[in-house]
């Protein structure tokens, strides 16, 4: 946040612990403090509306607001409500959600889709191959899991594709699994068509390179719709409500990808599933419309300019 020129507010909160009654008692006893906090900190801001991201966070400021009368507007980035926007959203004038919810209608509920990183579609193709060492004419395949990564995904990945592959693969395995993957393509010679990276930022970047992709199914999935990608999404089985499975639904619903449980993927299974899409340059085509078609990428000027009306 003060990277980008925005004041940053800290507040001490912890996730609730269903599994842990002495941990769930102190996450209580730590929003309890917080919504006292909230309350000083927006007195002393004095904001004409207050917008609330779905983090724990956001559950003491939220009350604060509405309970100063504020305009309080939520954002939801995955296919159901978390606690936190589950308990503000009786308050709240407007929930952003980033995909149809079952019983969550207008006008409180409005499907805007979820806000995209600045750039998310502005990088050169062209000079984004260059910086990744990939032609102009190869067919590159993206496997990214996030920035701490998918083991599920980084292990299957290197096994199939680490000695051979039917195109180049750009892999950014996050930081936990990077050193153990970078030995093991030292070991096969560190093939010219296998590019790792711990983490790439711009993310950008890597879309623009990129053919189709790889993924987990959280929140990056309209990032990676909005990009125009075909993809194989291994939802992370163990997401709160399994919301990642739902994502994944919507989206093959929509025709833009395929969906592997977690505990199919190996890398037999992901290397069939990528010969498969190659194997079909038609379906591929098909499928970067339809993940065009899915995305919003208006979605942040939309919250804005609402967010705005209602601070008046």
């Amino acid at each position: 946040m003060p990277a980008a020129g925005y004041p940053l507010h800290s507040l001490k909160v912890a996730g609730i612990d269903r599994t842990n009654p002495l941990r769930a008692a102190r996450a209580l006893g730590l929003a309890v403090g917080a919504l006292g906090s909230s309350f000083k900190l927006l007195r002393r801001l004095r904001p004409d509306a207050v917008m609330g991201g779905g983090g724990y966070v956001a559950g003491p400021v939220g009350l604060a607001a509405a309970a100063l009368r504020k305009p309080l507007v939520l954002t939801e980035a995955d296919s159901h409500l978390g606690i936190s926007n589950r308990l503000l959203a009786p308050l709240a004038k407007r929930v952003f959600l980033a995909f149809p919810l079952e019983g969550r209608e207008e006008p409180r509920f409005v499907v805007s889709g979820r806000p995209l990183p600045t750039g998310t579609n502005d990088a050169d193709r062209y000079e984004a191959r260059r910086r990744f060492g990939i032609g102009a004419e190869e067919t590159c395949l993206l496997v990214f899991g996030g920035s701490i990564g998918a083991r599920t995904l980084n292990e299957a990945s290197i096994e199939a594709f680490g000695a051979a592959a039917p195109c180049a693969v750009l892999h950014a395995s996050g930081r936990r699994d990077y050193d153990e993957l970078a030995a093991r393509l030292s070991e096969l010679g560190n093939p010219s068509h296998y590019h790792l990276s711990a983490y790439i930022k711009p993310f950008a970047d890597a879309l623009a390179a990129a053919d189709f992709t790889v993924a987990r199914s959280g929140g990056s999935v309209l990032e990676v719709a909005a990009a125009g990608l075909p993809a194989i999404l291994v939802p992370y089985p163990h997401a709160s409500a399994d919301h990642q499975t739902r994502n994944a639904e919507l989206m093959t619903e929509a025709g833009a990808a395929v969906m592997v449980p977690d505990s199919d993927l190996d890398a037999t299974r992901l290397s069939r599933e990528v010969g498969e899409l190659l194997s079909s340059p038609s379906k591929l085509a098909a499928m970067a419309e339809a993940a065009r078609r899915a995305s919003r990428p208006d979605a942040a000027e939309r919250v804005a300019d609402e967010l705005l009306a209602l601070a008046g």
